[in-house]
């Protein structure tokens, strides 16, 4: 028997209103990773997300120092009630201020488009619940080598980690879990992404563990009128990768595994989100003389039309 609004008591009718509204509409969800929860059918999202990345931990004598600066612009689609599809374009701009061996300081480094991702991602579990949803979604992408990959300055060629782009074109795969409640919301993603050999250099593969949990702060009542909802978040990213190889040979100063820890902070209303967090590394276990990072910063937004 369908029970009627008005028999229902106050509160509660309220968290079910609120419900509805952050389940159809928009919702929380991690910054540095995906996240399990719908495109609606027909619909798009569009997400704009600028970083500002500082490496200067080096332990050779060159006294390294890297920085880098770009934007990430992702679109994505709602093909079904379960495939959601998405373009991502990067734009990079590299720098590298180092000591030669004479003792001189020299800058080196290149901007522009870096490699075109596209990826799709199907919903294999859903099992929605009064104030709550749990789903389950695998996911296969493939990095296209849309960055230019041969730019040089003076000294020569760039290596390969300053291009804006690597050359060869890169499978990655995964899964990712979503848990959303009123209150808070839990994502968790496991991916491999297999990289190939272009301009006689291979990128070590990389195997990632993500976790995010996004906590409402304020409101802390929910009520009808509600503009929007502001979610404390904490993420942490494990990092894995393998040395890199160059002319088939393994390079002894790469790879290595990286722990996370990001703080951040999200305001989300029913059509956009705007978004900010920074990634500290809290255990680096690189291979040789790599260089080591200092911190990500990473802000943006996203709006659902």
């Amino acid at each position: 028997m369908a029970i009627r609004a008005s028999r229902l008591p106050g509160r509660v009718f309220l968290v079910l209103v609120a419900a509805s509204v952050v389940s159809q509409l928009t919702h929380a969800a991690p910054q540095t990773f995906n996240t399990a929860l719908p495109v609606g059918k027909g619909n798009f999202v569009l997400r704009e997300q600028l970083m500002y990345r500082k490496a200067g931990d080096d332990p050779s004598a060159m006294g390294r120092n890297l920085e880098v600066r770009g934007g990430v612009t992702v679109l994505g689609y709602g093909a079904t009630s379960e495939l959601a599809l998405f373009g991502v374009l990067p734009y990079l701009d590299k720098e590298l201020d180092l000591r030669t061996p004479g003792g001189q300081r020299l800058t080196r480094g290149a901007s522009g488009l870096g490699d075109a991702r596209v990826f799709a991602r199907y919903t294999l579990l859903q099992r929605d619940r009064r104030g709550s949803t749990f789903r389950v979604a695998p996911f296969v992408s493939i990095e296209l080598p849309t960055g230019d990959d041969d730019d040089s300055d003076s000294p020569g060629r760039l290596p390969q980690p300053l291009q804006s782009g690597s050359g060869s074109w890169d499978p990655l795969g995964g899964v990712v879990a979503t848990y959303q409640t009123l209150d808070y919301q839990v994502d968790a993603q496991l991916s491999y992404k297999a990289n190939t050999e272009a301009n006689d250099f291979e990128f070590g593969d990389q195997f990632r563990l993500d976790a995010s949990l996004q906590y409402r702060l304020l409101p802390r009542d929910l009520g009808t009128g509600v503009p929007g909802f502001l979610y404390g978040v904490i993420e942490t990213n494990f990092l894995h990768q393998a040395k890199n190889k160059i002319s088939g040979n393994k390079d002894a100063n790469s790879g290595g595994s990286t722990l996370f820890l990001s703080p951040g902070l999200q305001y989300v209303t029913k059509k956009w989100i705007l978004e900010a967090i920074v990634q500290f590394p809290v255990v680096q276990d690189l291979h040789g003389t790599a260089l080591e990072d200092d911190y990500t910063l990473r802000a943006g937004f996203r709006v659902n039309f």
